[in-house]
């Protein structure tokens, strides 16, 4: 993708600044802007309407789903995957080595063979936060929610709101990305949408069966029944 008088890119729909270095083997889908100094390895894969944002890196074959947000200097790193409507936050980190060094034993310089890279794995709508860093293999689940400057050593439950180093799980978020309220025993609302969650065992679910809705507001009835009576 050869870029134009202004900066960007050639192929339509596509928007890659002059500065940007874009591999000739990246795949990019339309709608897709690449911003000053990002780099795009090969083999890496962007989906549509993504941004990758100033001085962002996005590693060999790293796959973005459409609408993925890369803010400025994050740095995604092989193999990595992150699902549509993922966002990325600035200087945040996605590491691939767990056990990081220089050199081996030996003492030669490590090369791509000689270590094995472990992406992480970023699930639908998902968000983590300024300078946050994710340790090599970990999962972030859907919509889930990493506060700033938090270090993520471990999987994330869908719609988990997690802070801290190393980072726990302090509450709940929904799709729109606020903090859940308490709507009775192991039930949860969203106070922007009106939706409901159900908890189970350190899991949270949508509820999305309208007659679940009216059931959870039976108090006799706990979580387990309430479940059952609508299968």
């Amino acid at each position: 993708m050869t870029p134009d008088g202004n900066g960007q890119a050639v192929a339509p729909g596509i928007h890659v600044q002059s500065t940007a270095d874009v591999d000739e083997q990246a795949e990019l889908k339309a709608g897709t802007w690449v911003w000053h100094l990002a780099q795009v390895r090969e083999n890496a894969r962007i989906g549509r309407g993504c941004i990758i944002g100033r001085g962002a890196y996005v590693g060999p074959g790293v796959i973005l789903g459409d609408h993925v947000k890369l803010q400025n200097y994050a740095l995604v790193y092989e193999p990595a995957r992150l699902e549509d409507a993922v966002f990325i936050g600035p200087s945040a980190v996605l590491t691939n080595d767990k056990y990081p060094r220089s050199v081996g034993v030996t003492g030669q310089l490590k090369r791509p063979a000689d270590w094995h890279a472990e992406g992480v794995v970023v699930r639908e709508g998902a968000s983590v936060g300024a300078r946050a860093v994710i340790v090599a293999g970990v999962e972030i689940g859907r919509w889930a929610l990493i506060a700033a400057g938090a270090v993520v050593t471990r999987d994330v439950p869908d719609f988990g709101l997690v802070a801290g180093v190393p980072a726990r799980r302090i509450g709940w978020v929904g799709r729109a990305g606020v903090t859940l309220a308490r709507d009775g025993d192991s039930w949860w609302r969203c106070p922007e949408t009106g939706e409901l969650f159900a908890e189970t065992d350190g899991t949270l679910a949508m509820v999305e069966d309208p007659a679940l809705r009216v059931t959870v507001k039976e108090p006799s009835m706990n979580l387990s029944n309430a479940l059952s009576a609508v299968h």
